[in-house]
């Protein structure tokens, strides 16, 4: 899988510290400590009629992966939030837009590791692209990688940072598999995620996901459990072995940048009876309202 260039997007403009500036105009400073070393913080945003779904949270989470970096002088939500707006106004945006929202520590007064170069408080960076969900709705073929996702014992996945390195490695891996996207395990052996969602199935008439035990405490995968169980689903957050995915009858993934989206293959293996599960069209439909009708006004 491959996501598309919207030609719409060819003259956006991007939103750094205040200033507005077109997508082919560098405005990010080599000592910035995203580009030192990955050292920032992310949240990936949807944008339905005006309204941003779920803005407290990712607002919140963002929030909280900067303290736990020990980011000095963040921005507050007003002022993202003003800036984001700003950056949508500035595109002439208002519906099936994606926005990414990047927090980095600061530009260092020379180059290097210590956060102590860092004097000048955060960068924050918001891009917005015209961007539908991105998975193909007649189903996903996913391969499991030899990539690991780490634990907290390693790096907390709690800390949505921006070193991506494991995922893309992942990522690479599926695709030279000829998947759609890498199905990978945590450190015990468990399905924790794929490089890029987080993971549902169906089994024995239960739907089931993994613990966040190597993965981030996914946003769309919360609003999915709370769903679920209002429609009636029985639902369980536990470990997941890669045999019961095989043998699951509906596999699904969940992400703010691809909404809800099944999955038909696993490692070769058909799941299911190939065809996308009652259950996968269900929740799809039922989030697609829920986060069209809900959300942030920014507009």
């Amino acid at each position: 899988m491959l996501q598309r260039y919207d030609a719409r997007n060819a003259d956006l403009r991007y939103w750094v510290n205040g200033v507005l500036r077109h997508r082919d105009e560098p405005g990010i400073s080599p000592f910035d400590s995203v580009v030192q070393g990955g050292d920032a913080v992310w949240e990936g945003l949807r944008l339905y009629h005006g309204r941003i779904f779920a803005l407290d949270a990712h607002l919140a989470r963002l929030r909280r992966s900067a303290a736990a970096l020990g980011f000095a002088a963040v921005p507050s939500d007003a002022d993202i939030t003003a800036a984001i707006t700003e950056t949508l106004r500035a595109n002439d945006m208002s519906d099936g837009v994606h926005l990414r929202l990047t927090l980095t520590r600061g530009v260092k007064i020379t180059s290097g590791m210590d956060p102590r170069l860092n004097q000048a408080g955060c960068t924050l960076i918001v891009l917005a692209e015209h961007k539908a969900p991105v998975y193909d709705t007649t189903g996903l073929k996913l391969a499991t990688s030899s990539v690991r996702r780490p634990g907290p014992d390693v790096l907390d996945p709690k800390i949505h940072h921006n070193n991506l390195i494991n995922s893309i490695l992942a990522k690479m891996e599926a695709t030279l598999a000829g998947a759609d996207d890498a199905l990978m395990l945590d450190g015990r052996g468990f399905v924790a995620e794929t490089n890029a969602t987080h993971l549902f199935a169906m089994i024995g008439g239960v739907l089931a996901t993994p613990r966040t035990v190597a993965c981030p405490e996914g946003i769309t995968r919360a609003t999915v459990l709370t769903l679920a169980a209002q429609a009636g689903l029985d639902v369980e957050v536990r470990d997941i072995s890669l045999a019961e995915m095989y043998s699951a009858d509906e596999v699904f993934c969940t992400g703010t940048m691809g909404e809800i989206a099944g999955v038909t293959q696993l490692d070769g293996r058909v799941l299911g009876d190939g065809n996308i599960g009652p259950v996968t069209k269900q929740l799809a439909e039922v989030y697609q309202a829920h986060a069209r009708s809900s959300g942030t006004q920014v507009l």
